[in-house]
C-alpha cells in the first residue's frame, strides 16, 4: 500500500486550496468506490476532475497504482498537455491524458471525467445496436449516448477531435470494442452515472442471454423515464430531488467503513 500518511496529508492541505483538498478526497472516494464494485481493470483507467481556478489543471491517478492504492494526497496534478504541475514520483498513463484531456478542454461541464473497462461494458460496446431500453435503468441515458468507434489503443492525438464531437453535449458514451465513458460536474455525478450505466450494461447481457424476445416501452415512455431520472419532468405528479444525494452520503458511509485511508 502507497498511501500518505497523516502528516503528508496535512502538508498537501497546508500547499493546495480547501476546495482542492475537497476535491482530492471526493475523487479519491470515486477510486475506491470503483475498485469496491469490481469496475476495475488493474492499473489501465482513469478517473479524472478538473481544480478549482483559471490554470486548466487537472487531477488523475498516478500510472502503476492500482485503485485500491489512490488517496487524496498521492493523485497527480497535470495541466492540459499531460504533464504534471507539482512534484511527483508518478507517471501517467498516456492513453489517460488523450482522453481525458479532450473532454476536459471541449466540456466546461465536465469537471469529472470517468472511464472503465468493465466485463459488461466492454460486452455492450461489442453489440451493434449499443445500449437498448430494456430496463428504467438503461432508459436514463435513452437519446443522451453517445457512440465513439474504435480507433486503437488513444494515443494519437487526432483522435481527439472525433472523440469529443462523438460525446457531443451527452453526459456518457460508449466507447465501441473499448468500454464506458461518464462525465458530470462533480465526481459523485459521474461515478453514480458509472454505476447505473455499467448495471444497465449488465441487465442487457443478462437479458440477451437466454435469447429470448425481449420487450422494449415505447419511445414515448422511454424519453418520459429518461426525463425523470434526470430530474428534467415537470408533468409527474411527484419529485424525487433529493435520490442522488442521499445515495451519494450513503456512498460515502460505504468508503469510511471499507476504506478509511482514501482521505490521507
Amino acid at each position: 500500500m502507497t498511501a500518505s500518511t497523516p502528516h503528508h496529508t496535512e502538508q498537501a492541505a497546508h500547499n493546495t486550496s480547501a476546495e482542492e483538498v475537497r476535491l482530492r478526497r471526493e475523487l479519491a472516494a470515486v477510486y475506491r468506490l470503483v475498485a469496491h464494485f469490481r469496475m476495475t481493470d488493474l492499473i489501465f483507467t482513469h478517473i479524472s476532475a478538473r481544480v478549482p481556478g483559471p490554470e486548466h489543471h487537472f487531477l488523475i491517478n498516478p500510472y502503476g497504482l492500482l485503485f485500491e492504492e489512490i488517496t487524496a494526497s498521492n493523485l497527480v496534478k497535470v495541466d492540459l498537455s499531460g504533464r504534471p504541475v507539482e512534484e511527483t514520483p508518478h507517471p501517467v498513463n498516456p492513453a489517460g491524458f488523450v482522453i481525458h484531456s479532450a473532454v476536459h478542454a471541449s466540456r466546461p461541464d465536465a469537471h469529472c471525467v470517468l472511464h472503465t473497462h468493465t466485463k459488461a461494458g466492454c460486452a455492450v460496446a461489442a453489440q451493434e445496436d449499443g445500449l437498448l431500453p430494456l430496463n428504467q435503468i438503461s432508459m436514463e441515458f435513452y437519446g443522451r449516448l453517445g457512440y465513439h468507434d474504435y480507433e486503437g489503443v488513444a494515443l494519437n492525438l487526432a483522435e481527439q477531435q472525433r472523440l469529443v464531437a462523438d460525446l457531443a453535449g451527452h453526459p456518457a458514451m460508449i466507447l465501441r470494442n473499448h468500454g464506458l465513458l461518464t462525465v458530470g460536474e462533480t465526481p459523485a455525478q459521474a461515478f453514480l452515472r458509472m454505476y447505473y450505466l455499467d448495471k444497465a450494461c449488465e441487465i442487457q447481457v443478462a437479458a440477451t442471454a437466454g435469447g429470448a424476445k425481449l420487450v422494449m416501452p415505447p419511445p414515448d415512455i422511454r424519453e418520459l423515464t429518461a426525463r425523470q431520472l434526470a430530474g428534467e419532468d415537470e408533468g409527474s405528479d411527484l419529485q424525487d430531488d433529493t435520490a442522488y444525494d442521499l445515495a451519494w452520503s450513503a456512498l460515502l458511509r460505504l468508503v469510511e467503513r471499507v476504506a478509511p485511508d482514501y482521505k490521507d
